[in-house]
């Protein structure tokens, strides 16, 4: 590493208060902070306190005020119904404006939650906008979630609003959002006021009376607002994440911190500059969408890509290649699945080679481990542009790691999303809490305190908060991954440590995936861990154990577990095999070895736990899984 990117690592570790204050002024304040790090709560910390701010001015107001309304802020692309619609900063502006008066009219306000189930069009990201405009709380769930799944959510955020729209388009499948709404609320116990929906002409949506409204009647009526300023430690949104006891985690991201190190990932590791074209292929329900498609580019003043349709089939292989050349997207973010799925359509690169990607710089890959092989396909596709690895997480919303480009261009190492970025103090910790040598394998940990924009907390439960990630390794964050830093001070990260299993990017509990299993009249218990996939990185498996004196055709029990899964927690799950086996392996204590199974599963070389009840089992599920096939 040169002296420029070690220098400039080691001073944010060192000065954080004079790093992430020069930051902090790149941003647009009512009130400027007071100070830049609060540590009198430590463990817990906050950013900025004192300052007052708008995260929807600073993305939208303030380049307008600049002379930039002309400016191209957002495209929306969408394959699936032939239409492309754009939106100058101006306009934006307006349309966020006059949908923020709408939800204030509807009795939303500051420190209010409002959430968002809704398809990738643009209103889903004017709603987060608006939202952000009056200081209310915006907290996504990614359409694909079923009922129940939404359910929980609403029961925890308890929403005053809730806003949806009649339908989502999976490739050539239209679905149908309001039938799953409407049994999320028979299912939740809170009740928000009302439910504002948008027609699609996809679907019609059956309206409830005195509850639900029509999206477009209402933003007409409504009268546009200016920004709410809040504090810089105020909420921005609430973005739920899988816990491993099946209950979801929601992730608080605060205002100030959010805006600062969002709009300086931006220059610093994406070299994204104003009026650049930026592209995160990824979907406003994840996190990658909150940061990088609708925040950070926007802070930034650059055109942001936003992409109602898939990397194949959609129509075809070429899809991608088309948005970068029709568009002129400099910089493009997605995840190694979507990679894959290209690679495995189009392996010699041929629909690539019918479009004019001159434009184009680099690819940015994150969301599960980047595989040699996709990385050096990538790179061979895409000739001389980088093929940058980086790593990070719903918790801490940006980069944890990465070659930064805006900084300079390090040397690859194939599996590596190189080294920590500036405000990351990574560590390697053995499991007594002492700190792991060159190459050897431990948990990946960040030392105290994490930099801005990572989460202060869960949305009402910091014991919880201290639980899950301060108590392992005090003074530190534990990440839940594993994995080593080599000699050259390169982060490898080898997978999760706990039962979360990560399908192409997406953070799944397997004790909600267990629980829908475990429903089945004829299940007595079972377990479900990840297992590597060609395509999506990791799929579930189910290992299930029949009741006493159940007789049934595997086959056919798959097919409704599968059912069940997709009903209960989603397609998203990717739930499709399961075995049927006489028993699980387990502690004395009763605990199931997932880790141990997961191993045998992927072929490796098993230790058998010193705390096993009984060693034979394992012997019985090797010959179960020894057949798998994971379609």
């Amino acid at each position: 590493m040169s002296d420029r990117t070690a220098a400039l690592h080691l001073r944010s570790l060192e000065e954080p208060d004079a790093f992430w204050g020069e930051a902090a002024e790149a941003i647009t304040w009512r009130s400027r902070p007071e100070q830049v790090l609060d540590r009198t709560a430590a463990p817990f910390s906050r950013w900025f306190p004192g300052g007052v701010l708008n995260t929807c001015e600073n993305a939208l107001d303030r380049h307008v005020a600049a002379g930039h309304g002309d400016r191209l802020a957002l495209i929306h692309d969408s394959p699936v119904t032939g239409t492309v619609r754009r939106f100058s900063y101006a306009e934006l502006r307006d349309e966020v404006a006059r949908t923020a008066g709408m939800l204030a009219a509807l009795g939303a306000g500051r420190g209010d939650r409002v959430v968002i189930y809704m398809p990738m069009v643009p209103e889903a990201a004017i709603a987060m906008l608006a939202c952000a405009r009056i200081g209310a709380i915006h907290s996504v769930v990614f359409g694909g979630f079923a009922a129940h799944e939404l359910a929980v959510r609403i029961d925890d955020a308890r929403p005053v609003l809730v806003l949806s729209a009649s339908c989502g388009i999976e490739g050539a499948r239209v679905i149908a959002y309001k039938p799953l709404l409407d049994r999320a609320l028979e299912l939740a116990e809170h009740r928000p006021h009302h439910v504002v929906v948008l027609a699609r002409p996809q679907a019609e949506a059956v309206m409830v009376a005195g509850r639900d409204l029509d999206w477009v009647v209402q933003v007409a009526a409504a009268a546009p607002v200016d920004p709410v300023p809040v504090a810089a430690t105020d909420p921005l949104y609430i973005l739920y994440t899988s816990g491993t006891t099946g209950r979801p985690k929601g992730v608080v991201r605060d205002n100030g911190g959010h805006a600062v190190a969002l709009h300086w990932s931006m220059a610093n590791v994406y070299d994204a500059h104003p009026g650049d074209v930026f592209w995160a292929a990824s979907d406003v329900g994840w996190v990658v969408g909150h940061s990088y498609i609708v925040y950070a580019p926007l802070l930034a003043g650059c055109t942001t890509v936003m992409y109602e349709g898939k990397p194949v089939g959609t129509p075809d292989p070429g899809a991608f290649w088309r948005v970068i050349a029709e568009h002129g997207v400099r910089t493009m973010f997605t995840a190694p699945t979507a990679i894959r799925a290209i690679r495995k359509e189009d392996p010699e690169g041929e629909h690539l080679g019918r479009h004019d990607l001159g434009r184009f710089e680099s690819l940015f890959l994150a969301g599960e481990r980047l595989d040699p092989d996709t990385y050096l396909w990538a790179t061979r596709m895409l000739g001389d542009r980088p093929v940058i690895d980086h790593w990070w997480q719903t918790e801490t919303g940006w980069p944890i790691a990465a070659n930064c480009l805006g900084i300079e261009r390090l040397p690859v190492k194939p599996g590596s999303p190189t080294r920590a970025v500036p405000g990351y103090d990574v560590r390697i910790m053995r499991g007594d809490g002492s700190a792991a040598g060159p190459g050897e394998e431990g948990a990946i940990a960040i030392r105290l305190p994490l930099p801005p924009g990572t989460l202060p907390t869960l949305w009402g439960d910091d014991d919880r908060f201290r639980a899950s990630y301060l108590s392992a390794f005090p003074g530190h964050y534990t990440t839940g991954d594993g994995g080593m830093i080599d000699a050259d001070g390169y982060l490898f990260v080898m997978g999760r440590i706990d039962d979360v299993i990560n399908v192409a990017g997406h953070r799944l509990s397997t004790g909600a995936i267990e629980e829908a299993v475990a429903a089945h009249p004829d299940v007595a218990e079972c377990a479900v861990f990840a297992i590597p996939d060609e395509l999506r990185g990791h799929v579930p498996l189910g290992l299930v154990v029949l009741k006493a004196g159940a007789v049934r055709d595997p086959d056919e029990l798959r097919a409704e577990l599968v059912a069940m899964v997709r009903d209960q927690v989603g397609a998203v799950a990717c739930f499709r095999d399961s075995r049927i086996v006489q028993r699980l392996p387990k502690t004395r204590s009763g605990k199931i070895l997932r880790a141990t199974m997961r191993a045998l599963a992927e072929g490796r070389e098993v230790a058998v736990p010193s705390t096993i009840e009984d060693p034979a089992v394992l012997d019985e599920i090797a010959a179960v899984l020894a057949p798998r096939v994971v379609p």
